[in-house]
């Protein structure tokens, strides 16, 4: 359990739902802008907050932040343990430590009692580019060389291994178990190849994430793939996914990775929308921006909303959703739970989509409706109808202007 009476507690590991974090991307000792953005991914979702505390007056800022936020803080230590120290005098919820950049192992014991005194659990983190090879060790990694030496990343899976080892024997000597493993590398492959090794072997939660992952726009694909692929088998208890960007996105899309595998339950609503195709003949890609967000002011409820360009794929998605609405010829016609609403003007489509919206969460939160009930299946609409769409109008106004044009001769 991570937290107290006044943050709450987390659950890591066993049957807890997996939990989200992120980390504040400004300096802890700027008290104001620190609580300031602990508030903004607390609101976005966030489980837990880790904050850097390289200097002892961001360990100092602790005593201050902590009253003021409403989520468990973890405490980043790295090099000197006296932070450790000084962040659960602070009264912080959670160490994340590297025993691998504190050489005295005193300091590392030393840090170890501190939070056994107070029941708060460590993070060990062995990530990649942290990893420091021991000559004592040598052996050990030698063997573990041979049992992974037909796999591709073999010799950094030994030295993890070898490292998690050297690591958790110092905790077994203190009597300490309150433990979170993580094994973070930038590469995905190794992620999972990594965890899954170390999931057999070592019998504590473990914390996922791929390091140094990059800008959204590529880190995305590149932290959700062996995240998506470890917790679909059953494979973590806490996840970061790490971006060179505002965090309160990697809260965002951590998020949603837990929703799509029915990890955690949705809260807000869920969007599906089409994607670019050329039979599209409303501007369906500001539409969706627009639904999106103002659905993440208004909706608390789970509905399932779903906005589609054409006759083609809507019928079906219609019959799917709580509340759809598929597009024809500058007009869209509008279902909540399989039963037709309205067909309104391009222009009027957003303000009454919300409109059904709000009236299907009242209904969902009084108890006269239910999410994922359809009343009546849906037929498809005549495609030179009302839609004024599909291939027959085409075919038609082809054959039209044929005849309208003259004849050469």
């Amino acid at each position: 359990m991570v937290g107290d009476e006044a943050h709450g507690f987390v659950g890591i590991g066993g049957d807890s739902p997996v939990s989200v974090q992120s980390m504040t991307a400004g300096y802890t000792y700027e008290i104001d802008k620190c609580v300031a953005e602990i508030h903004k991914l607390a609101a976005a979702g966030a489980d837990l907050v880790r904050v850097a505390v390289p200097e002892k007056k961001d360990t100092a800022a602790l005593k201050e932040i902590l009253p003021q936020v409403s989520v468990p803080i973890v405490a980043d230590v790295h090099f000197h343990f006296q932070r450790a120290l000084e962040a659960v005098e602070a009264g912080v919820h959670k160490i994340r430590l590297n025993p691998g950049n504190i050489k005295d192992r005193d300091q590392v014991k030393d840090v170890i009692q501190a939070c056994k005194a107070k029941n708060l659990p460590i993070r060990i983190g062995v990530n990649e580019g942290s990893i420091i090879e021991r000559k004592d060790k040598q052996k050990r990694m030698k063997e573990l060389g041979g049992v992974f030496s037909d796999q591709k990343h073999g010799h950094f899976l030994a030295i993890m291994i070898a490292k998690l080892e050297e690591y958790l024997e110092i905790f077994q000597d203190e009597n300490f178990h309150d433990i979170v493993i993580s094994a973070k590398s930038i590469d995905p492959l190794l992620v999972i190849d990594a965890y899954k090794e170390i999931s057999s072997r070592f019998d504590y939660p473990l914390h996922l994430g791929v390091t140094h992952a990059g800008p959204k726009e590529t880190g995305t694909i590149r932290s959700v793939v062996p995240l998506g692929h470890l917790l679909a088998s059953g494979i973590g208890d806490t996840i970061r996914i790490s971006y060179a960007n505002d965090p309160i996105y990697e809260v965002q899309d951590g998020l949603e990775l837990l929703y799509v595998l029915g990890l955690r339950t949705r809260i807000g609503a869920e969007l599906i929308a089409c994607p670019t195709c050329g039979r599209i003949q409303v501007d369906l890609f500001k539409l969706v921006q627009d639904v999106r967000k103002e659905l993440a002011k208004e909706i608390r409820v789970p509905i399932k909303v779903a906005v589609m360009g054409c006759v083609v794929n809507g019928p079906g998605e219609a019959e799917g959703a709580d509340i759809a609405i598929f597009a024809g010829d500058r007009v869209g016609i509008i279902y909540v739970q399989g039963e037709r609403v309205a067909t309104v003007k391009e222009d009027e489509i957003l303000p009454r989509l919300l409109e059904e919206c709000r009236k299907f969460q009242g209904q969902v939160e009084r108890g006269e409706a239910k999410l994922g009930e359809k009343k009546v299946d849906i037929l498809p609409p005549d495609p030179i109808g009302e839609l004024g769409s599909g291939w027959e109008k085409i075919q038609k106004e082809k054959s039209d202007r044929n005849r309208s044009l003259p004849v050469l001769k």
